[in-house]
């Protein structure tokens, strides 16, 4: 059985990040499952579909014609879309079509291929909960509402984009409740999950946390996997 980390959480906390970092670290696959959303929104808003149609949807996804390459690039129809679907409207389209349950139900299969030896580190929002329950190690990360839109307003701010951090906040609220509420995998911890606040810490400082946390879960993996 392949083996697989995965790590859950809220947009802002760092998820995607810490996940790229794991799977170098081990040398390891990645999976970030969000962005299969990000670009079923993205085509969704393009060929003006209703965000609400789930069946629509479900059929679109089935045919969802992305490719994620070796270099962290994510491409639909071979056009490189790895900014366009990073946008706060993107990452909006991507929770409202999540809801739905036949669209999550047409990615399954998708996202569960993509366990491939050595490993996978897989990052989301229901990935130890639904998607890899048998999963080795279960990370959950979280921070205040406030902790993440101050992270995002300085990156939009970095890249000279105009940002309302207030906004940002109410947005963040938003989609929370949208993700945690929903009927079909609604985002929340494995119980079996190890829970972290990544609210005070640097990104260094929370891959060593997991790290960790990994290593106490899986003794012995780095030097079985990677030979250190």
């Amino acid at each position: 059985m392949v083996p697989v980390i995965t790590i859950d959480g809220p947009s802002g906390t760092g998820k995607g990040t810490i996940a790229g970092m794991v799977a170098e670290q081990l040398g390891w696959h990645c999976l970030d499952s969000g962005a299969l959303y990000r670009v079923l929104g993205l085509t969704a808003q393009r060929r003006g579909i209703d965000l609400d149609a789930a069946g629509t949807l479900a059929e679109l996804a089935a045919s969802l014609p992305v490719t994620f390459t070796s270099d962290g690039r994510v491409l639909l129809a071979g056009e490189d879309v790895s900014d366009a679907i990073r946008t706060e409207a993107a990452g909006t389209a991507a929770s409202r079509v999540a809801v739905h349950g036949p669209v999550r139900r047409r990615l399954l299969d998708w996202q569960r291929q993509a366990a491939r030896p050595p490993g996978l580190v897989a990052d989301g929002r229901d990935m130890g909960t639904v998607v890899f329950p048998q999963a080795q190690v279960k990370i959950f990360l979280d921070a205040s509402p406030e902790t993440r839109a101050m992270r995002r307003y300085k990156q939009l701010k970095e890249k000279g984009l105009d940002a309302n951090l207030a906004n940002l906040v109410e947005e963040i609220r938003l989609r929370d409740d949208r993700d945690r509420n929903r009927s079909v995998a609604p985002l929340k911890a494995a119980e079996d999950a190890f829970v972290l606040d990544t609210s005070p810490f640097s990104i260094e400082e929370v891959l060593d946390r997991v790290m960790k946390a990994v290593d106490a879960a899986m003794p012995g993996l780095r030097e079985k996997w990677v030979g250190g």
